[in-house]
């Protein structure tokens, strides 16, 4: 068979793909869009009769009865309906950038109820209400009920929502971050990292944060630097999801030496954006100036003898349990090499925190989208 024909059936076999791909959108997207109608009837209807609270009881019965083929319609799933739509529907997406608010925001989509006499018998709010916001159809329905189950505010809630859209998260990876409580950590972050020199700059404060979630660790106090490694190692999987994306193990206790003398390196991963090797020093006490020095010196002798001719300068991140603001930004203030400082743990935030963060976290991902859209 000739190239050119084959180039072809290559073609076609993307068609087809895509193809596929947008059916199950598609399909997605009903799913969710029915789910979220029936949650509005349930709450702007039903709920107002003479039944009560036994109105949703009562008609999965009523369906189990007259539509016995029916799957998916009973008592539980009909009650998580009703919680997907009064949830979201009470969302105040004025938290969400402008950018997410344009171009995700609420808007009518697949509109389903349609029939006179059902219409009829909705209030123009509830009719209104019946459209679903366009973001949310951009997760599964599984993914829905990770983020109703697992988040207790509607901050919290719109956190994951963004989150799961912008990284691609599949339903297990969601679930470990919900757990993680990845949304206290992240938010209690400094919002203004301190950024090193380096060629891909604009992307570190998007990349690497100043706090992360080790909480697949199950370590006991005390713990060795040794325990930490280890830990890390063995649950390789958890630690890159912590990370974020791109990022490739390569290396523990990576050998390094200088004459005579050996010098090891705890952890070494390559990140594709970037383009360059990052190492981790891993410590078990609150941040030292001295740590700096340290990577410093591991930065040099990575570059000279680690890193190819095509790559960009190594990045180091100084992991510790803890890190006293001031002593980071003093220790920094003269820092020449692409090294940064990060601590492990977990504290709470307000709701204006999350408001600026959201804004702040999303402005590279705007421009991400815009330039996309350019090429």
């Amino acid at each position: 068979m000739n190239q050119d024909i084959q180039e072809h059936f290559q073609n076609i076999r993307e068609i087809i793909r895509e193809g596929r791909a947008g059916a199950l959108k598609a399909v997605n997207a009903y799913a969710l869009t029915i789910n979220w109608q029936i949650g509005a009837y349930l709450s702007h209807r039903l709920s107002e009769s003479i039944y009560g609270d036994h109105i949703v009881d009562n008609l999965a019965i009523w369906l189990k009865e007259n539509e016995p083929g029916l799957k998916g319609f009973d008592r539980r799933k009909l009650y998580r309906m009703r919680i997907f739509f009064t949830a979201w529907q009470a969302t105040d997406w004025s938290l969400l950038p402008p950018f997410i608010q344009e171009n995700e925001g609420p808007e009518i989509m697949f509109p389903i109820i349609t029939t006179p006499k059902i219409v009829a018998t909705l209030s123009p709010q509830s009719q209104s209400a019946a459209s679903i916001p366009a973001i949310l159809l951009k997760l599964t329905w599984s993914h829905h009920i990770e983020i109703l189950s697992g988040c207790t505010s509607e901050e919290e809630r719109l956190f994951y929502l963004i989150l799961t859209v912008k990284d691609k998260y599949d339903v297990r990876d969601l679930r470990r971050q919900i757990k993680s409580g990845l949304f206290e950590s992240q938010m209690l972050a400094k919002q203004t990292l301190l950024v090193p020199e380096h060629p891909k700059k604009e992307l570190l404060s998007e990349i690497f944060r100043d706090r992360y979630v080790f909480e697949f660790l199950n370590l006991k106090e005390p713990f060795s630097e040794y325990d930490l490694k280890k830990g890390l190692l063995a649950k390789m999987k958890e630690f890159l999801l912590e990370l974020g994306r791109d990022f490739l193990f390569i290396s523990e206790e990576m050998h390094l030496q200088v004459g005579m003398n050996d010098y090891y390196v705890d952890l070494v991963f390559f990140h594709r954006e970037l383009q360059c090797l990052v190492a981790f020093d891993l410590k078990i006490e609150a941040f030292k100036p001295e740590h700096l020095g340290k990577m410093n010196f591991y930065l040099e002798l990575l570059d000279r003898d680690v890193r190819k001719p095509h790559e960009n300068p190594s990045i180091g991140v100084v992991l510790c349990k803890t890190a006293h603001e001031e002593v980071v930004e003093i220790a920094m203030s003269r820092q020449l090499s692409p090294a940064m400082v990060a601590a492990y743990q977990t504290k709470f935030v307000d709701k204006n925190l999350l408001r600026q963060f959201l804004h702040q976290w999303t402005e590279d991902w705007e421009q991400s989208q815009q330039q996309e859209e350019e090429f």
